[in-house]
């Protein structure tokens, strides 16, 4: 279990998810642009968590594993597209993440 750490909190999340998270956060705040980082919280109750991250932001990514896993390229690209939304970034499980190339084609559709 790795450890998010944002203005003096800390948050558990799965290490798979969270270096999914960090390679879609670091890609947002690389450009200069903030957003919202939110999830579902099982652990402190089932209760919605929500962060607003900009480019000054303190944020830590601490992993209990040493070896980093092999992202999910699809995975990582929803997550960057669902900070675009009014709800900001939405840490989805890896298995909710929709075929890229179905949305990429809604897009273009649209």
């Amino acid at each position: 279990m790795g450890t998010l750490r944002y203005a003096n909190e800390s948050y558990e999340i799965e290490d798979r998810v969270l270096a999914h998270v960090k390679a879609a956060v670091g890609a947002k705040l690389r450009r200069h642009e903030s957003f919202y980082l939110s999830w579902d919280s099982a652990v402190e109750h089932a209760r919605r968590v929500t962060l607003w991250l900009s480019p000054s932001s303190h944020i830590e990514f601490h992993f209990d594993e040493p070896v980093p896993p092999t992202l999910n390229r699809e995975w990582v690209e929803q997550l960057t597209r669902s900070s675009h939304s009014l709800r900001g970034m939405l840490i989805i499980p890896e298995h909710s993440a929709p075929d890229i190339q179905e949305n990429e084609g809604e897009r273009q559709a649209s």
